[in-house]
């Protein structure tokens, strides 16, 4: 089969800005200039989610030079520090809102009047009602927040948000299945890699931009078609027996990687990953990645 080119699209995410108490999340504000200068002079687009919808849904080219930008949490910093760039550079953006913490006036959070304010130049979506850990939740648990959510979000802001960002960016296959049940457009993963018009718009990678700049190695990340077929959950035991995957049969090898574990180069043969591994996984959130050049895929397994 001959080497498929695929253009690839960007999804950045960000959480607080200029908050120098918070730093694992925090992206300072001469970091977020100096990463706004470089798409400028490099000539890439930042373009909204709509945007990238548009493209998937109707099987039309993504761009290479596309790049959309999210934040979620809703965090105040973003409103008081973050917004004044984004407004200066023009740049559109999706803001993911913890409804939970605007509605009791939690204190590091926005207020539903500064969502409102920012709706000007961006767009809003969900990001759950709740912000619990969504795979230790019963699907009920589940249900009853996502439905909080919306109905808090359409009381306030008038209408009901397209598009949905997991919390922590953790799911598994029943909590996919629930959220989508919601007939959001997009659903919006934390797996660290590329989109592309192949992508699944209910299963959208994106790759976290915090604490030092790391934009320019991070845009050299290409998509990688990955079907996963095990693991899908996290594994009894918490002993990681196989990693089976589908990606394209032109990929002759590839690397795998598990959190705390190292990379470990493999042979890959008609397209299928199918690897023994016999790992003991040591951490409660654990990465999985395939990767092969610049092309990667991730998964992120929770222990529930």
């Amino acid at each position: 089969m001959p080497l498929i080119l695929w253009a690839d699209a960007h999804i950045f995410v960000y959480h607080r800005f200029g908050d120098n108490k918070h730093t694992s999340t925090n992206t300072s504000i001469d970091t977020l200039r100096s990463q706004f200068e470089y798409l400028k002079k490099n000539g890439y687009k930042v373009v909204s989610l709509k945007r990238i919808h548009h493209a998937i849904k109707n099987n039309l080219p993504v761009n290479d030079k596309w790049v959309a930008l999210n934040i979620d949490d809703s965090y105040k910093s973003f409103y008081e520090n973050g917004l004044p760039l984004f407004k200066e550079y023009g740049y559109p953006f999706t803001l993911f809102v913890y409804v939970e913490a605007t509605d009791k006036h939690y204190g590091d959070f926005m207020s539903w009047d500064q969502i409102r304010d920012a709706q000007k130049y961006g767009e809003i979506g969900l990001h759950s009602y709740g912000h619990h850990h969504s795979v230790s939740l019963s699907m009920e648990a589940l249900k009853q927040d996502t439905q909080k959510g919306l109905d808090s979000f359409q009381k306030e802001l008038n209408f009901k948000p397209k598009f949905y960002a997991y919390p922590y960016g953790e799911y598994d296959n029943k909590v996919h299945i629930l959220i989508k049940s919601f007939d959001f457009d997009l659903i919006l993963n934390q797996n660290s890699g590329a989109v592309s018009k192949q992508s699944d718009p209910y299963d959208l990678d994106r790759i976290a931009l915090t604490g030092e700049d790391l934009l320019k190695r991070k845009l050299r990340i290409k998509t990688l078609p990955t079907e996963w077929i095990t693991p899908q959950t996290w594994p009894e035991n918490s002993v990681l027996k196989t990693i089976h995957a589908k990606i394209p049969t032109e990929i002759s090898s590839i690397e795998y990687y598990v959190s705390a574990q190292g990379w470990k180069r493999i042979k890959v043969e008609n397209g299928e990953v199918n690897e023994d591994v016999n790992l003991k996984l040591t951490r409660t959130r654990t990465r999985l990645f395939l990767k092969t050049g610049n092309r990667q895929s991730s998964l992120i397994l929770v222990r529930d």
